[in-house]
Order: C-alpha cells, then sequence, then structure tokens
C-alpha cells in the first residue's frame, strides 16, 4: 500500500452537522464526509483491493466506495484530520492477514493432570453414596 498514494486519492466533502445547535450550526459546514474509491485506486494493489471489497463490504457501497464520516469536533479541518486517521486504521485492519493456527496436542502431563482430578472427582462422588449392603 503506497500511503501517499492512497491519501491523495481520498475525495472530502463538508456538510452540515445534524442534532441540536444554536444559530451558528444552521450556518457552519463542520460535518466531514470522505469517500474512497476502492477498485479504481492505483495506491492499492489487486489483491490488496480483493481483500478490503471482501473483508469491508458491509461498508462499501455497491460501487466499491468506501465512505466514512466525521462530525465530533466543532471544526471542519479537526474533523477532516480525525476521519483520515480513521480511514488508515480501518485501511490497516482491513488488510490485515490472520495468522495461520497450528493445531496442538495437550502435553503427556497435562493428560496425566486432567486424568487425576477426574479420578479424583470420581472418589469423592462415590463416598458420598451410602454403603452397599447386600
Amino acid at each position: 500500500m503506497n500511503k501517499q498514494q492512497v491519501h491523495s486519492e481520498l475525495q472530502f466533502k463538508a456538510v452540515r452537522s445534524s442534532g441540536a445547535g444554536g444559530q451558528h450550526v444552521n450556518k457552519v459546514s463542520s460535518k466531514v464526509e470522505l469517500s474512497f474509491d476502492v477498485p479504481a485506486s492505483e495506491g492499492l494493489s489487486d489483491v490488496e483491493k480483493e481483500r478490503l471489497l471482501q473483508k469491508l463490504k458491509t461498508r462499501i457501497t455497491n460501487d466499491g466506495v468506501l465512505m466514512l464520516q466525521c462530525d465530533e469536533a466543532r471544526s471542519q479541518h479537526k474533523n477532516k484530520e480525525l476521519v483520515v486517521k480513521r480511514f488508515f486504521e480501518v485501511l490497516k485492519k482491513g488488510l490485515a492477514v490472520p495468522k495461520k493456527r497450528k493445531p496442538t496436542k495437550p502435553t503427556k502431563s497435562s493428560i496425566e493432570k486432567r486424568l487425576k482430578s477426574k479420578k479424583k472427582a470420581a472418589e469423592k462422588k462415590a463416598k458420598r453414596k451410602p454403603p452397599d449392603v447386600g
């Protein structure tokens, strides 16, 4: 992944933030919407694009555009910084390759320990029974 190339492909749109506010909130566009076209990106390899489209399919539109938005701060610049930071975190998680699990067997000592504890529990329960008279 070429981070500079990907950063240059980001598109931003300033929108009016929703929610409660005074007179000022109706005049200022502080909410920032980020969009990133995954299939058209030149900063990602084909393998990375496939992985992102597969892993982030719930967050990507039908056109293959990843959309993020931020309206936490009152400043448009701060929101832009936050949404870019969040975007690269999402990208990093989406591109992460999970480690293969190596199948393991329990050690001899752990098997013995388990069997001893089972035997001990069985004896304890057997002692609770009344003696057999017959």
